[in-house]
């Protein structure tokens, strides 16, 4: 009995990375969750991680935006504990990124910061994200992160 599987495990780590990350966005965007949607966007944000790892072309980038995710997922549960951990994570993964990925780390720090009615430290967390948001160089990329962080204060 062989123990490698029937079909390309790369192609297959590819489209659930992207696949997972899609669904569970969808459930971010859903007006109103159920209990059972608010696990499975736990599940598929962690799915999604789980299957970029296993990609050959995994980068930090991919793994910053992944954990950012997760934490905006944890944040909307009223996880702060959890949103910070993976906001913690996201934030290692964004230093030497570009200045957009950065600043969603710092955006993802001070959403955990918020909930956890830590706002003092949401606050710094938000003005280090603004810092780098005026460094992107892409402007619709720059406006997405201030609306975002306008939703912060």
């Amino acid at each position: 009995m062989s123990t490698s599987p029937s079909f390309d495990i790369v192609a297959a780590h590819k489209y659930f990375a992207a696949h997972c990350f899609n669904a569970a966005w969808d459930l971010i965007d859903k007006p109103e969750r159920t209990a059972e949607d608010d696990r499975m966007m736990v599940v598929l944000s962690q799915a999604s991680i789980y299957h970029w790892l296993n990609r050959p072309d995994c980068e930090p980038r991919r793994l910053s935006v992944g954990y950012w995710q997760a934490s905006r997922i944890q944040a909307l549960l009223g996880n702060a504990a959890e949103a910070r951990n993976h906001a913690e994570v996201c934030l290692q993964y964004s230093i030497g990124q570009d200045p957009f990925l950065l600043g969603y780390a710092y955006e993802a720090m001070a959403r955990a910061a918020k909930i956890a009615g830590n706002l003092s430290k949401a606050a710094e967390q938000v003005l280090l994200a603004k810092e780098q948001a005026a460094l992107v160089s892409n402007k619709e990329d720059g406006e997405l992160l201030q609306k975002d962080l306008g939703d912060l204060e």
